[in-house]
């Protein structure tokens, strides 16, 4: 991203192994702030009924496990064959994740629309407290506290980690002549991309926890889900050469 991957890939050229590991740490880290993580992970903690950091760092963690599982086996091949997907493979994969993209922002527009985000002082289950709920299925305040499911943010970061916005640091990673250190950096670069979208996700779920947020979170959400469904739009349209992609 705006040559950062580079940048940092530089400073292993004919360095020992420990360099070339540290490289693939800090690849792995910065691999969460592409723009496709940052819309599909804000999507993802905002759409749920809780977010709590403690929270989004668990479905942080599960989108994360789950790219960093498809970030690994698609670079094998390219690691111990040189074997790289078809072009036209690739293609599909990137519009695959912008309508996943899409449709995380879509969920979260249809959920603001049914009033599932307004937040004042109620009572049930014997206790008293205040957060962000909707009264869809019940005007009343019987609610549960849902979460969503970790499977499903893993299901979601399986399908990311088929994208390309990897490939520069696997193609970086191939250019190491050892195979065993290429394929240890590989592991380390998929192992700290989720490390680093678990913390991106902690993050965003603490920064949404926080009062000044939760009490205009009602006129937040319907731009984030505008934002990102434009973002997913134009990230389709951009997997097939229609639109640049400068990142």
């Amino acid at each position: 991203m705006f040559g950062l991957d580079d940048f940092i890939a530089s400073h292993s050229d004919g360095t020992g192994v420990w360099i070339v590991l540290l490289v693939a740490i800090l690849l792995g880290l910065r691999h969460a702030l592409d723009p496709d993580h940052v819309a599909a992970v804000t999507t993802l903690v905002a759409g749920a009924p809780e977010r709590a950091a403690r929270r989004a760092a668990g479905l942080g963690l599960a989108w994360g496990a789950g790219h960093a599982v498809t970030l690994f086996a698609f670079g094998l091949p390219i690691l111990l064959l040189d074997k790289y997907l078809p072009e036209r493979a690739q293609q599909a994969a990137e519009t695959l994740i912008a309508f996943m993209i899409a449709y995380l922002a879509v969920r979260l527009l249809v959920r603001w629309r049914r009033g599932a985000f307004h937040r004042h002082p109620h009572a049930h289950d014997g206790a008293r407290h205040s957060h962000v709920h909707g009264h869809a299925a019940d005007p009343g305040h019987g609610h549960t506290h849902p979460t969503r499911s970790r499977l499903g943010a893993f299901g979601i970061g399986l399908i990311h980690g088929m994208g390309g916005s990897a490939g520069v640091g696997i193609l970086l990673v191939a250019a190491i002549e050892s195979t065993r250190l290429s394929v240890a950096a590989l592991a380390l670069l998929a192992i700290f991309t989720g490390v680093s979208m678990t913390i991106l996700s902690t993050g965003f779920g603490a920064a949404l926890a926080s009062r000044p947020v939760q009490a205009t979170f009602a006129l937040v959400a319907p731009a984030l889900g505008v934002a990102s469904l434009a973002f997913g739009v134009w990230y389709a349209t951009a997997a097939w050469g229609l639109a640049p992609y400068p990142f």
